[in-house]
């Protein structure tokens, strides 16, 4: 298991980026060209700095679902008014987390692993749930097959946890299949009552 996880993994990410890189490029010019417009000015790509293996902090790139539009005061819009149809789309097909292929080739993540999250989280981990960022975070992950966005912030961390122990490559190839179902059924997208996931407060 150690082996796979710290050697062959790596290796299979890069392979498996790169191809689709090559045989999706049709699609993300589309994507790219279709979210341009829609977000009024604001870009087709989003970059954030996340926390990714260890703690070490990357710049991770996605599609763009939501514009940049403010009030009165300058502020933000809530994301449910941001959010474009051609956004919710996007998202909701998880076209949105393709661009992340070009962080699996730089390494700083992986095809499967635990979703990398915001860097003002840090502080917010117990140990136990710290423990998500012994591997390098994925596209998508074993918390991703078993409720996305659905899931409470503290069942999210023990299912990133349990894959840190399990990880292997039959529990990847689990994960890949079952991601493929659940984004053409659309399950888990968004949390309850929210337009995405509710911030971590280190209590919920």
């Amino acid at each position: 298991m150690k082996v796979y996880r710290d050697y062959i993994k790596r290796v299979l990410g890069f392979i498996i980026s790169l191809v689709a890189i090559i045989c999706l490029s049709p699609l993300l010019l589309v994507v790219t060209i279709w979210l341009h417009f829609a977000n009024k000015g604001a870009g087709a790509f989003f970059f954030q700095d996340r926390p990714g293996k260890d703690g070490k902090i990357f710049k991770i790139i996605k599609y763009k679902t939501m514009t940049d539009e403010r009030d009165a005061n300058g502020e933000l819009l809530p994301d449910a008014e941001r959010l474009t149809r051609v956004g919710r789309f996007v998202r909701s097909t998880s076209i949105d987390e393709l661009p992340q292929l070009f962080n699996v080739l730089k390494g700083d993540m992986a095809i499967i692993g635990p979703r990398p999250l915001l860097v003002q989280y840090l502080p917010l981990y117990s140990p136990e749930q710290a423990r998500r960022h012994e591997v390098r975070p994925g596209i998508s992950g074993w918390a991703q097959c078993h409720g996305r966005n659905s899931l409470s912030w503290s069942e999210k961390f023990k299912l990133d946890v349990w894959y840190v122990d399990h990880c292997s490559f039959k529990t990847d190839l689990e994960v890949i299949f079952t991601t493929i179902k659940k984004v053409i059924v659309r399950d888990g997208i968004s949390q309850d009552g929210q337009a995405t996931m509710e911030a971590f407060n280190g209590n919920n």
